[in-house]
């Protein structure tokens, strides 16, 4: 079950690497009450009528999954999305590829919580079917503004392999590093019951 964007993010990207997709880009912008969304790859795409019933949950096609009768990841994302005010869009072409666009209002009462960005990255990084991933993260608020971008290739030319302990262990620290560097300019979001209770005690 999903609990965490974090959740979404792992699955919707091992989605991408599963379409035997060698490039995917994950783009994070988050503001004081808003984290955008992007993935985007080049993998096999899909057809309009694929791109429908993948937002069905009882909809699974038994190749990629051959024991589940159901596909939950998308529709899912778009439940959550909709659950508190976010956005959701599903764009896919056959050959070209697809790309999964969504929004959470992290001031609503029903978001949920980001969970475990750097383990999320790592596993990410480092997953067996990873051809070339860039991961752009962005933090934007009154206290300022703090963006790293992560690139499988890149980081393979100074690390090695991402398959060894050792290598891992500096990705974590490396990630890590980045991730408290925009987390200084983070603002916890004004939670909307927060500000229903202020304008009644106006």
């Amino acid at each position: 079950m999903h609990i965490c964007i974090d959740d979404y993010l792992l699955d919707i990207v091992q989605n991408s690497f599963e379409a035997a997709s060698t490039h995917v880009e994950l783009a994070l912008d988050e503001t004081e009450s808003k984290l955008t969304c992007l993935i985007r790859d080049n993998g096999k795409g899909m057809d309009a009528e694929v791109q429908k019933r993948v937002l069905d949950p009882f909809y699974s096609d038994g190749v990629k999954h051959t024991k589940r009768k159901v596909g939950l990841g998308l529709p899912f994302l778009s439940q959550a999305c909709e659950a508190c005010q976010g956005t959701f869009a599903l764009h896919s072409e056959v050959g070209v590829g697809t790309t999964v666009e969504f929004s959470f209002n992290l001031a609503h009462l029903d978001a949920p919580p980001m969970g475990n960005l750097v383990s999320t990255f790592v596993a990410l990084l480092s997953h067996p079917l990873a051809k070339e991933l860039v991961i752009r993260r962005t933090v934007s608020t009154r206290k300022g503004n703090s963006t790293y971008t992560l690139s499988k290739e890149e980081l393979e030319e100074v690390l090695g392999s991402l398959s060894t302990s050792g290598a891992l262990n500096l990705l974590r620290e490396y990630i890590n590093s980045q991730e408290e560097e925009v987390m200084t300019y983070h603002v916890e979001p004004k939670m909307q019951s927060e500000t229903r209770r202020t304008q009644q005690e106006m």
